[in-house]
């Protein structure tokens, strides 16, 4: 049986000439038994440059554990991950989606040079969700994604906190609002130990989904990284993947389109990050399932906000694996019958299966009842317009207005957005325009989240709106609009915007229109000539060469 189940790694390892490759194995304490049974691939995101990774070392153990009880080898190598949180605002933030691409890339390259029968990725932070199911899809293995889980809230003042409060605390500090005591105390407190941001941002929001793509075991995301349950979750990871090679399940098996409009109703059920649109977009394309923007509107319009989790609502991912986890919103939308509920997943058992093997805590009150959402609709809404012709994304899961209109206040780039929120320079009814941030402009369409937290700390909240070609962060909350496409370096519409111009935000009618004459737009077009690219050698030239829009997920692909 073992040898039915080496399809890949007996090219490897079985027979006279593969004497040296051995022999290579055997100088690390592999034995002929360890080399003879199916070899498991174990993908480790760990890092010590952050939080949200730090305890996948720890955690790759568990999983080595069960590989070896369910009998197989383990063969654990590692790759990269960038830290939102700590690049954010700084150019460093350029290099995190393109890291998604590398991570993918680089799993890729080990897999197949390897020759690995079956694979595990262990992921924590943004881009090493999407990154490792990408590969996984892409290879078409058997394995799945585990997540190292989320950290757990801090305190302030008898209250529970997170970095949003953290970030938003930067702009109320410049306003004058918080004292240089009072940030450094929240500082201290924000982040109390491992794991990764705490609300439903874009880690829990990946997470989540990847379990309703059932590309990961239903509640293990739920589980924080530093709960003592999680040594188990990651034996039961080890040993299903052995299960999956004996069944001979594969990731694209798993990955239809009723499971990818599945991801999308958790993520809108949830609140959850715009950057769910990029990344389900991505790891749809690598699953050779069509899926484009225009698919995410429709399912946001049928489905319900039912989880009341920030950054729009009071809680975090903590809570939510309290309150039973994401299989206690899977049963709201199986219930609702807004899910297919016949989508199979990596356990063996379909979507409505596992939803119905939910156990919610009895009074909880993070996920609302099935006939009392807190929203008719939700979080994620898709708008088109003038201002934005192949589409941008907003994030409505709080209490964001539906339409705006004001002047723009024009920025090149994230830093002087900053400077200008910073030294009050923004007023309320403007509308903030961050330009030559997109995919290719920035390059790395980076994350804006230092400047939409402090829009939010400095009191502009409720009265003035953003909109950028970059990214915005899970975090972000307020009527920002991200991924506006084209974007600004390829000549999109955002690029002729001028200072003072009227932008008009109607969520309602699904429009962002730049209210400029045509004939003036025109004449604006007519001597608008693309900047020179910020970089010129190395990964984000690369990124830049083969790099496409936000609106097709901002994939590379061959030139």
């Amino acid at each position: 049986m073992a040898d039915e189940l080496r399809q890949r790694s007996r090219t490897l390892y079985d027979g006279p000439d593969r004497a040296p490759a051995r022999s290579y194995l055997k100088a690390i304490g592999l034995t002929d038994r360890d080399i003879s049974r199916p070899i498991v691939g174990i993908a480790n995101t760990w890092t010590e440059t952050m939080p949200c990774n730090f305890t996948l070392r720890a955690l790759a153990e568990h999983v080595k554990r069960g590989v070896r009880e369910a009998g197989g080898t383990p063969m654990e190598f590692n790759t990269v991950a960038i830290s939102d949180g700590i690049t954010m605002g700084t150019e460093g933030m350029k290099t995190s989606l393109v890291s998604r691409e590398v991570i993918a890339d680089s799993i890729e390259l080990v897999v197949r040079g390897h020759m690995f029968d079956a694979l595990v990725v262990l992921v924590g932070c943004d881009k090493t969700i999407p990154g490792g199911a990408m590969a996984l899809l892409r290879l078409d293995v058997p394995g799945l994604v585990l997540y190292g889980g989320s950290i757990q809230p801090g305190h302030f003042r008898g209250q529970s906190v997170t970095v949003l409060n953290l970030f938003e605390a930067v702009g109320a500090h410049a306003a004058g609002k918080l004292s240089d005591a009072d940030l450094k105390e929240l500082e201290d407190r924000a982040c109390p130990g491992p794991g990764a941001c705490g609300g439903q941002f874009t880690a829990n929001t990946m997470a989540m989904a990847l379990e309703f793509l059932g590309l990961s075991p239903m509640g293990s995301a739920s589980v924080a990284a530093t709960d003592p349950a999680k040594d188990r979750v990651g034996e039961d990871a080890g040993r299903l993947a052995m299960d999956l090679l004996r069944r001979g399940v594969l990731p694209r098996q798993i990955v239809t389109r009723g499971a990818l409009e599945n991801a999308i109703a958790g993520v809108n059920a949830t609140g959850g990050s715009t950057n769910a649109v990029l990344h389900l977009l991505a790891i749809a394309r690598e699953a050779g399932v069509p899926l484009t923007i225009d698919n995410f509107d429709p399912i946001g319009r049928r489905t319900p906000l039912w989880a009341d989790m920030q950054p729009g609502g009071r809680y975090t991912a903590v809570d939510l694996g309290r309150a039973g986890g994401t299989a206690v919103v899977a049963r709201r939308l199986v219930e609702a019958r807004l899910v297919d509920g016949e989508a199979m997943t990596v356990t063996g058992r379909t979507f409505a299966e596992e939803a119905e093997h939910a156990r919610e805590t009895p009074g909880q009150d993070v996920v609302w009842p099935l006939d009392r959402p807190i929203k008719p609709t939700g979080g994620l809404v898709i708008l088109k317009g003038s201002l934005a012709p192949d589409g941008c994304v907003v994030k409505v899961a709080g209490h964001e207005r539906r339409q705006h209109r004001g002047p723009a206040r024009v920025f090149e780039r994230e830093e002087d957005a900053m400077a200008a929120v910073l030294s009050g320079r923004i007023r309320p009814g403007d509308v903030v325009v961050i330009r030559y941030e997109g995919p290719r402009g920035g390059p790395g369409m980076r994350e804006m989240l230092g400047v939409t937290a402090a829009i939010v700390g400095a009191g502009l909240g409720e009265s003035v709106a953003l909109l950028t070609d970059g990214r915005f962060s899970g975090a972000t909350r307020g009527l920002m609009a991200g991924h506006v496409a084209p974007e600004a370096q390829v000549g999109g519409p955002i690029a002729l915007v001028e200072e003072g111009d009227p932008i008009r935000f109607d969520v309602d009618e699904r429009r962002l229109d730049l209210e400029v004459a045509e004939p003036v737009l025109a004449e604006r077009r007519a001597r608008w000539r693309a900047p020179a690219p910020r970089y010129t050698g190395g990964v984000l030239a690369k990124y830049v060469a083969l790099v496409t829009s936000a609106a097709e997920g901002a994939i590379t692909r061959p030139s």
